[in-house]
């Protein structure tokens, strides 16, 4: 397909397929920027606030992504996106479709060669904000696939925050936000774990969170992370300054502790697992960044 020069897309036409809650916040960035914006939905009432605020609504989906050079698509999954695209293939030819669907690399790959072989344009896409943020300059959106694609609608794709390009690969973005999303939960439940046990001594969250939240966060563990990081590339665990099996204590302690205070030990006794295991695997003198083999590890294992 053929790429618009990059200095003519600040205002070209797009169009947003899916008025979910985060549907309709793209499709308003883009007429906040100046997009002639056209948008469709199973559902045709959901456009009629965007309307309002000037979008053209398209009564099918292959009148919706003949209107414009780009389709941007925020759909459940991709499963969703082939139920909606697949009818309209024909008048997708020689554009370019933005996913932001939700799914896995697999998916992302196989929508790529959809794409491919119906002579559509495809980035895949990964948003990393809540609705509200969408449309600001330091919301985080990810994309992957054909750089040229990339960097002729940049312009576009910026009306709806930061555009950030990982690589060719289009599984990029769905794996970055994939791992993004289990760091959030393993965080969230870090700290809520946490703040149920400090709370068995009448201890209230917003206290607690100024010293967890506030400082630990990213006094502590940001900067122990960040200081190890060339180590984890490098490969070299060094354990002088705490070794696993001084970690395995430590995850004891806070199982025990748990059990002590009526908190349920299930998440800690998990992490409690995963050091024994990494002990038994002969990573007893490595520091905790060692986990990562063990991790790496597993995927082989499942793979």
């Amino acid at each position: 397909m053929t790429t618009p020069n990059p200095a003519a897309q600040d205002r070209i036409p797009v169009t947003v397929v899916g008025l979910g809650p985060m549907g309709a916040a793209l499709a308003d960035a883009l007429l906040a920027h100046g997009h002639p914006t056209t948008v469709w939905n199973r559902s045709p009432h959901r456009a009629e606030p965007l309307v309002t605020r000037g979008a053209r609504r398209a009564d099918t989906i292959t009148e919706a992504v003949a209107a414009s050079p780009l389709v941007v698509v925020c759909l459940k999954d991709y499963e969703a996106m082939y139920a909606v695209l697949d009818p309209a293939a024909d008048a997708l030819s020689g554009r370019l479709v933005v996913n932001h669907s939700s799914g896995t690399p697999e998916e992302a790959r196989a929508a790529a060669s959809w794409a491919d072989g119906h002579s559509v344009g495809y980035l895949d896409g990964a948003i990393m904000v809540p609705v509200p943020a969408v449309g600001r300059p330091d919301a985080v959106l990810l994309y992957s696939g054909p750089e040229p694609l990339f960097t002729a609608h940049r312009a576009a794709l910026e009306s709806l925050g930061g555009a950030t390009y990982l690589g060719a690969d289009p599984s990029l973005a769905v794996l970055y936000n994939t791992a993004l999303l289990g760091m959030m939960y393993a965080s969230l439940n870090g700290f809520l774990h946490a703040a149920a046990l400090v709370g068995t001594a009448g201890v209230s969250v917003e206290s607690f969170a100024g010293i967890a939240l506030d400082w630990f966060l990213p006094s502590v563990i940001g900067t122990i992370l960040r200081s190890e990081v060339p180590q984890i590339d490098a490969r070299t665990y060094p354990g002088d300054a705490g070794s696993m099996e001084m970690n395995l204590t430590a995850l004891d302690h806070i199982v025990r502790t748990s059990a002590e205070q009526g908190v349920d030990v299930d998440f800690p006794a998990a992490l409690r697992t995963l050091a024994e295991r990494a002990i038994a695997e002969g990573y007893a003198a490595n520091n905790y960044s060692v986990m990562i083999e063990v991790f790496r590890k597993q995927r082989a294992a499942v793979s």
